[in-house]
């Protein structure tokens, strides 16, 4: 009984994403020609086959950003509340300076295995 509101919002949000979908497609214009029909590659004509194959570094370099990145996303509640945990006791500090020694071990770790080398 408790989750009716949380179903009504869900059934009012697909129906005006349906509905705009369904009137898009009814009432937009429809002028198809070949240049349209094209597939759009950063405003350059395709070549080649869609399923090439990248280099394992391309992978490995984005996996390092997103840990990197969401390793940082920690420092945020960190300094949010730094001040008011540092006056009751420094533990705090200390336990963000192994956070950050852990990054950085991570961070040579993976220059030395010359993973952010491109050559």
């Amino acid at each position: 009984m408790e989750y009716i509101p949380v179903l009504i919002l869900m059934a009012v949000g697909a129906a005006i994403g349906g509905g705009a979908l369904l009137l898009s497609s009814l009432l937009g214009p429809k002028a198809p020609n070949r240049r349209k029909n094209m597939p759009f590659e950063c405003g350059m004509d395709p070549v080649g086959d869609a399923r090439q194959r990248f280099s394992v570094r391309f992978y490995l370099v984005a996996i390092l950003f997103l840990l990197f990145d969401v390793e940082a996303l920690f420092f945020y509640p960190w300094a949010v509340v730094y001040k008011k945990y540092l006056t009751i006791n420094a533990f705090i500090l200390v336990e963000m300076a192994l956070f950050v020694a852990v990054l950085l071990v991570g961070y040579f770790y993976v220059l030395g295995k010359g993973a952010l080398e491109w050559d």
